[in-house]
Order: structure tokens, then sequence, then C-alpha cells
């Protein structure tokens, strides 16, 4: 067996000691699941595409927290969005002078809506 480090020891304690218990997956959870595993293999064609290191940073984190791979989780998103289901939630209301002028004017499809 591999040197364990003093964090792995700890770990290897904590779930031989029964210290973890099996956490029952609901059907929501299984059905979502068994969609990423059957869109994985659904796929036929590659793309490249050229992505902020923040945004990349941040969609390995989610999708580390989902346990799924980033690739699958920007596939998931991508789908949901041709599809329709990816909803966009409000922004929150930001508490400076200069978002208060911004609401004030007219956003630019605001304006494109009035030429028609």
């Amino acid at each position: 067996m591999n040197k364990l480090d003093r964090e792995e020891k700890a770990l290897l304690r904590s779930v031989e000691g029964g210290e973890w218990k099996s956490v029952k997956k609901g059907k929501r959870d299984l059905d979502r699941y068994q969609e990423y595993a059957k869109a994985t293999f659904r796929k036929d064609r590659r793309v490249n595409i050229r992505i902020s290191s923040k945004d990349l940073t941040a969609l390995q984190t989610r999708a580390l927290e989902e346990g799924i791979p980033y690739q699958t989780l920007i596939s998931s998103l991508l789908h949901k969005f041709v599809s329709g289901r990816l909803v966009e939630k409000p922004n929150k209301p930001m508490h400076s002078d200069a978002s208060q002028r911004a609401s004030s004017s007219p956003s630019r499809s605001d304006t494109a809506g009035s030429r028609r």
C-alpha cells in the first residue's frame, strides 16, 4: 500500500471506524445522473472554444460539487440552453449610484424595440 499522509490516515480511520454513512439517492438524483451518462455517450461532434480562466475554474469547481466531469457539465448547460430548459435568474440589484443611473437609461433592447 502507498504511504498515506496525515489527512489521508485520518480519513481512513474515520471510514474504518464507521463514521461515514451511505446516503440513499432519490429517484430524481438517479434520473439526473442517468441523463448525464446518456448524454456522454450521445456526443458525436467535437467543439473547441476559448474561455476565460476564471470561468473555466468556476465551471470545474461547480462540476466537482456535482460529481461530474466539467466537460459533461458544459455540454449539459449547452444542451439545456438550446432546448429552452435553462432559465436565467434575475440579477440581484446593485446598490451603487452607477447601477441606478444605468437602470434609468433605456437598455439596448428597449431602444431596438422602439424602432419597429
